[in-house]
């Protein structure tokens, strides 16, 4: 569009003007949604600035609903009475799920680190795999988790691209789509995983060299759905990160129950590898009331009630549902559901356990 003298129109100049401006914009307000739970934050090294980089997923980034990625579900497991019947009611609910609309579960492998076969392998696809050499975990039996995914890895013929991460405590309470986006695997923030607050600890295995420790996300590795190749480079080193934190006092003595879970999340940074953050992806009752939207209840704390529906956590409950009164088998049929007022997230639960319970056979043996 140019004038009688063969320049171009300053209309035409506006215009191209504010595409390009419309097309940064658009571009930067996609980064910052991406990172919208962050803050900007001051480099004590240098005094400059940097972003903590907590992501979540931009709507622009979602994909077509033709375009289909699914992903394997590997779970890690034991062979005692605790982890078998939690696993059964997972593979329950899994089949329920994975023909679901809007799901993109693919297979399923139980990933059992005993070193040898049990009662379960003709129930649930299962690949064997050897425990550490005795003493090496130090009786922190999810110290092995690592290694079997180093093995399962190394061994299994995985079709799918993307890999989910589960655990025998989770239900699948809607079907799951993909929620990685590219070399951004999604994973769920814990409130207890704060590599900030323990930086001290955490700069033993992820020096300054390597950036802030923010980039540290505050997660475990399970639930996380990631690339197999990203998970190919990552399992050896949160293996390795694993053992070396165990076996340092301080970092053992600080971190406790969720070593594995830093040592995950410190050995993805090490790989330069962040996650999506998705709080959408799993609910924790009693904690979490509502079930909505969320794909996966993770049954690991206990539920306890008076009959007016008063949470009474710390002490038994007249009415309780908590996994670890069933160390020596799996809970009865029919287990009574709550009293009124006790909420959504916690009914539901009972309700799906009693359904898988109710239906797998031979489950009271």
């Amino acid at each position: 569009m140019r004038n009688a003298t063969g320049q171009v129109s300053p209309l035409l100049l506006i215009l191209l003007a504010l595409g390009f401006f419309f097309a940064t914009y658009n571009l930067v307000t996609m980064i910052m949604h991406n990172r919208s739970v962050g803050k900007w934050m001051r480099d004590d090294s240098d005094g400059g600035l940097f972003f903590d980089p907590v992501i979540e997923r931009p709507e622009d980034a979602k994909r077509p609903n033709a375009v289909k990625m699914p992903f394997h579900v590997a779970l890690t497991a034991t062979d005692a009475p605790y982890s078998k019947w939690q696993c059964r009611i997972m593979y329950y609910w899994y089949k329920k799920q994975k023909d679901m609309p809007g799901s993109e579960m693919g297979g399923f492998t139980r990933i059992l680190h005993s070193g040898n076969p049990d009662n379960l392998m003709d129930e649930i696809p299962t690949m064997v795999v050897d425990p550490l050499p005795p003493g090496l975990d130090q009786g922190y039996v999810v110290l092995n988790r690592p290694w079997a995914f180093v093995q399962w890895l190394q061994k299994a013929n995985i079709e799918e691209d993307y890999i989910l991460m589960a655990e025998p405590d989770h239900v699948f309470v809607n079907p799951v789509p993909n929620l990685a986006h590219g070399d951004y695997p999604a994973a769920f923030p814990f409130f207890y995983i704060k590599p900030k607050e323990n930086e001290k600890l955490v700069r033993k295995y992820y020096p300054e060299e390597k950036g802030p420790v923010t980039n540290v996300d505050p997660i475990g590795n399970s639930p996380v759905i990631i690339k197999k190749v990203l998970l190919e480079k990552i399992a050896p080193t949160w293996m390795n990160v694993s053992l070396k934190m165990k076996a340092d006092p301080e970092t053992d003595k600080t971190f406790g129950w969720v070593l594995e879970m830093y040592a995950y999340a410190v050995a993805s940074a090490l790989h330069g590898v962040q996650h999506i953050l998705r709080k959408d992806f799993m609910l924790q009752p009693p904690w979490d009331l509502e079930t909505g939207k969320k794909f996966i209840i993770h049954y690991t704390y206990g539920c306890d009630y008076s009959l007016k529906g008063e949470l009474t956590y710390g002490k038994i409950g007249e009415w309780r549902f908590d996994k670890r009164s069933y160390l020596r088998g799996p809970p009865p049929r029919n287990h009574p559901l709550p009293p009124p007022g006790v909420p959504e997230s916690v009914v539901t639960l009972v309700k799906m356990v009693n359904e898988a319970t109710a239906n797998i056979p031979n489950w009271d043996a």
